[in-house]
């Protein structure tokens, strides 16, 4: 008589289950949430109280300097950044759509928005997305703390662990840093990013999210949402709608990072 498949015991509850039992070790729906559990495991044994990450060198030491700039320009991809190991692609201005007027404008309308929405900001609180989610969060809350008359708190949120296409990639990620000082649940988050494309990079924001708290509402703020959703995301403050093809890219330049503010598009030479 052939002998039953051996039990295994679960990493996330301890109990006996087959290997081929839902959530068992080599079921597909298992192998995926142990690998969510480790990340979030990841996340808090990196820094327990205020869930901050060091950017690590070859040898695993810790550094502070600051991350590379993210190269930017392309077709095809999020706000416009080059995809890592793609061939160099020679791009043009085609039109600047924002100056920095305009930036300044619309951040100081989604900040209104912000308040009439929330009621206030007394559990409020911003994270950006690296790079320039950040810069702009900070821009953010700023007009928040003139209009309110008190502080909003920002953090700082890597998404490289949780993205959908870490496992194409042929290099090793690199952590930028995350740095959240101020617990998240029962928060109201506001999510910011510079160039709302595809979704996924909100997606991946949700799950890395979550995993350091269950807030009590997540909003999304972008300064261009440029279409071209493939997963269904839609942001809840909007700085410009701005329609564009794919084979387009939207940069954002911000002075903090890029010496200036403005928002073009650029595109394939021919």
């Amino acid at each position: 008589m052939a002998r039953p498949p051996a039990r295994t015991r679960s990493a996330t509850d301890g109990r006996a289950r087959r290997p081929d039992a839902v959530g068992g070790p080599t079921d597909p729906r298992g192998a995926a949430r142990l690998t969510r559990v480790a990340r979030a495991r990841r996340v808090r044994e990196a820094g327990r109280d205020s869930f901050k990450w060091a950017r690590r060198g070859p040898q695993g030491e810790t550094s502070d300097e600051p991350s590379p700039p993210v190269q930017r320009a392309l077709p095809g991809s999020g706000g416009g950044h080059f995809r890592p190991g793609a061939p160099p692609v020679t791009v043009r201005e085609k039109a600047q759509v924002l100056d920095d007027t305009g930036i300044d404008r619309a951040l100081t309308r989604i900040a209104h928005e912000i308040v009439e929405r929330t009621g206030g900001v007394g559990e409020l609180a911003l994270v950006g997305l690296r790079t320039r989610g950040v810069l702009l969060a900070r821009r953010i809350a700023a007009r928040l703390e003139a209009i309110e008359g008190q502080p909003v708190p920002v953090g700082t949120l890597d998404i490289t662990l949780y993205r959908d296409d870490l496992g194409r990639k042929g290099e090793a990620p690199v952590l930028r840093g995350t740095d959240i000082p101020f617990p998240v649940t029962d928060r109201t988050i506001v999510l910011v990013d510079d160039v709302l494309y595809t979704g996924r990079t909100v997606r991946a924001a949700l799950d890395a999210l979550i995993d350091l708290g269950r807030p009590r509402m997540i909003q999304l703020a972008v300064l261009i949402d440029r279409g071209h959703r493939e997963l269904p995301i839609r942001p809840d403050y909007v700085g410009k709608n701005l329609p564009t093809a794919r084979r387009e890219a939207v940069q954002v330049l911000l002075r903090e990072h890029d010496g200036e503010d403005r928002v073009v598009i650029q595109e394939p030479e021919p």
